[in-house]
Order: structure tokens, then C-alpha cells, then sequence
């Protein structure tokens, strides 16, 4: 099983320093890839429910997010071998053409290494902010993925579908790899079954062991449903919890707590049929502490 590292990319430890610091430590530990988000604004309005029951503000480490695709093009050019991944970039925020082209210059500076992880976003505020309308959700985003696809392959593009349209041109830069990867970041089966259809892949959260393997299983069941074969698609797990210096025992999250406790649940997960799992979560402790822990990590994983 492949794992993958998030770049520190928001939050108290985001900086260019520690941007550079992760992405050279992974690609010496053996690490398959690197990952970066989307996050377009911090609303002051209360979204998210607390524990409380009420309402509060999304967490403090979105009001600093870095632009993913620009950052990725940034650690290109201090790496040679790890994957470069979003998870996710909202895909509905931006138009296909010009979505298209910022990947595909990006796999070309990094010789091919890219991995185009979209979404189909969830906060009204960033859609408003977007001028595009929630109800494009779903059907919008089946539509980008065959714009950008169109982009990728040889000129004259032409696309015509219900929300993008594409005069026949010439669109490039044309990505290195000759099929570069769409992943879908899905949460529901509905999600699932959608990545099944249009995408290369299935970036789904990592809630729980249970939950994990369902999707998996439901994102290959459904390949295969649909004429697909599923040995070629992939399964990309994000895990948003802590990786820390001492065990947290039996109330642990799942692909949480120390990496002698990470590394049992990535054991478990062998011939479950998730391929990748990618780590959000810096170490509590500061930017050293998270550089010694996913060394022992990668170290007691391989």
C-alpha cells in the first residue's frame, strides 16, 4: 500500500520553510506522494455544528490556505520522483479550459507526476463567492471532467455539453502522461458511484475501518457494474487525524495515534482493495516532531 503526505499548506505551520522541509523528507523517506487542498475563503458565518449542538465557524487553519496547484508547481522543482496530488481542488469554482491547462502545466514541469484530485465543493459562501449555483452540483461536475479530458487530448478540442461549451481549438499544454489520473473526493455512495463512472479513482475520508472498506468496495462494485475494470482504478484514502508521539489507545481514531498504532490499521487494510492512504494531520508538536514521526511511520509501514 502506497501512503502520501499533505504538504502544510494552512494553518500555524503553513510557510514556504515547512512546505519545502515535508516535500524533500517525504521523497527521501520513500513516500508516494504529496497532497494539497482547496480552501477559497473563511466565512465569519457560523457552518459547521459544534459539540455543542450549535453552530460555529469552519477551524482556524482554513483562515491561511495556499493555493494548491501553484504550491505543487513550487515543490516540483525540489523533487524528482514523488507524486503530486490534490485533495481536492473544487472543480465546479473554475472553468474546464483553464482548470485543464494549470494541470497539465503542472505534470509538464514535473515531468508526470500529477494527480488531479476534484470535488464538487459544499460551501454555499465559496459558491457565491464562484458565481456558480449549488443546484450545478452533480451533473456540473460529470460535465468539467469531460472538459478537461477534452483538453488533454489531441487538437482541435471541441466540447459541448449543458453548462461549458468549447469552440474547436487548439488547448495546451497537453499533460505528460498520456492518461493523467482524475481522483473524485466522495463521501456518500452516491459520490462513490459517481467517481466509478467518470473519474480514475475515489478519494473518499477515512472515518472508521467499516466506512473505509464499504466505499471501497462500493466504488469497485460499481466500476464493474458499468463495464469498468476495477484493478485499474484506484482507491485513495484521506486521513484527517493525528499522528502523535505516544499511543492514544483503545479511543483512538481510525489511522490515528502513534505510528506503531497507524501502522496496525494500515495492516488491516491490506487486500481490502484501498491502494493509497494520504495523511493530513501535522503532529501537535511543531514541524520537527512531524518530520521524526513520519519517518517512523514510513520506517514500520515500508
Amino acid at each position: 500500500m502506497e501512503l502520501g503526505m499533505a504538504l502544510p499548506t494552512s494553518g500555524s505551520l503553513a510557510s514556504k520553510t515547512n512546505i519545502l522541509r515535508v516535500a524533500r523528507e517525504a521523497e527521501q523517506l520513500g513516500y508516494a506522494a504529496l497532497w494539497t487542498y482547496e480552501r477559497l475563503l473563511r466565512p465569519l458565518a457560523p457552518l459547521m455544528p459544534g459539540a455543542d449542538g450549535k453552530l460555529q465557524r469552519i477551524p482556524e487553519d482554513y483562515r491561511l490556505t495556499y493555493e494548491p496547484i501553484e504550491t505543487l508547481s513550487f515543490v516540483a522543482a525540489v523533487t524528482e520522483r514523488i507524486k503530486l496530488g490534490t485533495s481536492i481542488v473544487d472543480a465546479l469554482f473554475h472553468p474546464p479550459v483553464v482548470l485543464a491547462r494549470r494541470f497539465a502545466t503542472l505534470d509538464q514541469f514535473s515531468e508526470g507526476r500529477v494527480i488531479a484530485g476534484l470535488g464538487q465543493g459544499w460551501m454555499p459562501q465559496e459558491f457565491a463567492t464562484a458565481n456558480v449555483p449549488l443546484k450545478r452540483r452533480g451533473a456540473g461536475l460529470d460535465e468539467v471532467v469531460e472538459a478537461m479530458r477534452a483538453c488533454w487530448g489531441p487538437d482541435p478540442v471541441e466540447y459541448a455539453g449543458r453548462f461549458y461549451e468549447i469552440e474547436a481549438s487548439e488547448v495546451n499544454p497537453k499533460p505528460v502522461q498520456p492518461h493523467l489520473p482524475i481522483i473524485i473526493g466522495a463521501a456518500t455512495p452516491a459520490g462513490q458511484a459517481r467517481a466509478a463512472r467518470i473519474a480514475d479513482g475515489v478519494n473518499p475520508n477515512a472515518f472508521s475501518y467499516e466506512q473505509l472498506t464499504e466505499a471501497a468496495r462500493t466504488f469497485r462494485d460499481t466500476a464493474r457494474e458499468n463495464g469498468r475494470d476495477p484493478a485499474t482504478l484506484t482507491v485513495t484514502a484521506r486521513a484527517n487525524v493525528p499522528i502523535t508521539a505516544d499511543p492514544l489507545g483503545d479511543a483512538r481514531p481510525f489511522l490515528g495515534g502513534s505510528p506503531t498504532e497507524i501502522a496496525e490499521d494500515l495492516k488491516r487494510l491490506e487486500g481490502t482493495g484501498v491502494d493509497h492512504v494520504l495523511f493530513y494531520n501535522l503532529a501537535p508538536d511543531g514541524i520537527d516532531s512531524h518530520l521524526r514521526l513520519i519517518a517512523e511511520l514510513k520506517s514500520l509501514a515500508g
